[in-house]
């Protein structure tokens, strides 16, 4: 295992962190998987109040020995935003209570995705000032936000300064927040990057297209290498629900060099096999918003064009039926809600036929419905 440094916090993270949004089929199973991931060398672990039991089950393997000491782990709890100081404190108390701990390492804003919550944090007598209460009585030591949020309320939230940290979605499969990990470098935060193998694209389940492309490394290895040969990003989530998932990404966890001439074939081969979309491919330039249906176009698109080059229709099935079912964090509706109103297709500069792809992207990936998964 590989550390590098957190940004501001100066923190030496490893270069993998345990999520714990899966471990939730029992104590016993978390207590076995935080023990598999020290021993590996994970010393960053991060759960969330949202995420089921997993607080209680992390502070109770804490308490019985997970073959680390306390100083040598850090630990990142995440609490929602909320409008007034008085909940989020309380709602700290609970974390500190539920994990068995005198202080916090990092506290994240879990789920900073909205003007809304923005306005929250912005507020003089918001949540943040229960937070930097917390730091100032040393029982929050860092603080960031995780975020599914647009673009712009990233930056935004970014720019307020208040942060030593971000949780960001961002992967090879989906490069839009590009800039946020430009900006959030140039302010010096931590980046922590949320489910690279999973909402990265399925990646430990590829199609036989995918596998191809990327011979004679897998899907998830090149996923990885092109996020760890960043040294911009500080350190991947695996959330892992039992002892065993963590072993086939562990296997890279030593490989943060740059790209090998190899490795970087393979991105380029990547990217040619979108010719296979032809003029069909959208390039996500989000002009197309916003609609008047509130279809997340650009997103619908986005798992159209990568069923169509890489046959990662189980993926796009997996993140598309979560539209109307997730609220602020996956937010938007599916491609049937099209009126063919054309409100969107003078500002294509592509000049897509987008009606017809929306449902075309519904025949493809409209399958079960599905829920964030501790909700």
């Amino acid at each position: 295992m590989r550390f590098r440094r957190f940004g501001k916090t100066e923190l030496r993270l490893s270069l993998f962190s345990l999520g714990m949004m899966r471990c939730l089929a029992s104590a016993e199973i978390a207590q076995q998987t935080i023990e598999r991931a020290i021993a590996f060398g994970i010393n960053h672990i991060e759960t969330a109040q949202g995420y089921g039991n997993s607080e209680p089950y992390l502070g109770a393997a804490l308490r019985q020995g997970v073959g680390a000491a306390r100083e040598q782990l850090y630990i990142t709890t995440k609490i929602p935003p909320t409008p007034d100081a008085a909940t989020m404190a309380q709602a700290i108390e609970q974390s500190l209570e539920r994990l068995g701990l005198e202080y916090i390492d990092c506290l994240a804003i879990h789920g900073l995705n909205t003007w809304e919550h923005l306005a929250w944090i912005e507020a003089a007598d918001g949540c943040m000032a229960a937070v930097r209460q917390a730091i100032a009585t040393g029982h929050v030591r860092h603080v960031g936000f995780s975020t599914h949020a647009p673009l712009d309320i990233i930056l935004r939230a970014i720019a307020t300064d208040q942060f030593s940290f971000i949780n960001l979605h961002y992967y090879y499969f989906n490069q839009r927040n590009a800039p946020a990990i430009a900006l959030a470098a140039q302010q010096d935060l931590g980046i922590f990057i949320i489910s690279p193998a999973d909402k990265g694209g399925l990646l430990y389940t590829p199609s036989a297209t995918l596998q191809a492309l990327c011979h004679p490394l897998t899907p998830l290895e090149v996923g990885y290498r092109f996020l760890l040969s960043d040294r911009r990003i500080s350190t991947l989530s695996l959330g892992a629900a039992t002892p065993d998932e963590l072993d086939a990404s562990l296997a890279v966890a030593d490989q943060d060099e740059p790209l090998t001439q190899a490795e970087a074939q393979i991105l380029e081969h990547l990217e040619q096999q979108q010719a296979v979309l032809g003029r069909d491919r959208c390039s996500q330039c989000h002009a197309c918003l916003p609609c008047p249906e509130e279809i997340n176009i650009p997103e619908v698109l986005r798992l159209r064009n990568l069923a169509v080059a890489y046959d990662m229709t189980a993926y796009g099935s997996y993140r598309y039926g979560m539209f109307e079912k997730a609220g602020h964090w996956f937010p938007g509706r599916t491609g049937d809600r099209c009126t063919d109103c054309g409100d969107c297709l003078p500002r294509c500069p592509e000049t897509l036929d987008i009606p017809q792809l929306l449902r075309d992207s519904h025949a493809r990936l409209g399958g079960t419905p599905r829920r964030r998964l501790w909700d």
